[in-house]
């Protein structure tokens, strides 16, 4: 069974100012688009209630909260790597390549990092990665919010110029619609060409 947030240990964070960043990224496993990061610097005297692992909320919740941590926050940016830079560097280096440019979007600059997952991004700043972390800590959890919301943009917009794909329902993972989409109409420039079943389709082509 997979590891639960009450399985974990209290959580323990090496700094105790107020600029701390929480950093997460959605888009890793899908088949097109970029991989989008995001970083959040909360304002202690503005909580924000309801801040979760993005993906245990319904749509409508997380705009309601992007609306929210945009408003609250002391600080906060999304960045992205392009799918070009996913298939040049690989997924794992573009992931933390959008990481380090929220991180140093930042303004007023974080000083700590929190990081979603088991690894750094391999920032100049002192941090810790926290697994589970978007469901352990609120800036973790507003950053997933960010992101995620964000990169479902970009997916809207796609499906509006390439509706046969279905985007907006599947957001580019490798769903049978997707696969068989891919199969019936071939690759779009924004599909990532390092993934195997787009990898696939480009050698019949």
């Amino acid at each position: 069974m997979p590891a639960k947030p009450d399985d974990f240990p209290p959580l323990e964070i090496a700094y105790l100012g107020e600029r701390l960043a929480g950093v997460d990224e959605v888009g890793r496993g899908p088949l097109i688009g970029s991989v989008v990061a995001a970083a959040v610097i909360l304002d202690p005297t503005r909580p924000i209630d309801g801040l979760t692992d993005s993906k245990k909320l319904t749509a409508r919740k997380r705009e309601a909260l992007d609306l929210l941590i945009r408003e609250r926050a002391l600080a906060f940016v999304v960045a992205e790597a392009s799918a070009a830079e996913v298939d040049q560097l690989n997924i794992y280096h573009a992931t933390h390549l959008a990481m380090r440019r929220a991180i140093d979007g930042l303004a007023p600059a974080a000083e700590y990092l929190l990081v979603d997952g088991n690894r750094l991004p391999g920032h100049i700043l002192p941090g810790q990665a926290v697994v589970k972390g978007d469901a352990r800590h609120p800036a973790i959890a507003a950053a997933s919010i960010l992101a995620k919301v964000a990169r479902d943009a970009q997916m809207v917009a796609l499906d509006m110029r390439y509706p046969e794909y279905g985007f907006a329902r599947h957001k580019g993972y490798p769903t049978k619609q997707h696969l068989e989409a891919l199969t019936a109409h071939g690759p779009l420039e924004e599909h990532r060409r390092s993934f195997a079943p787009v990898q696939r389709q480009l050698a019949l082509i």
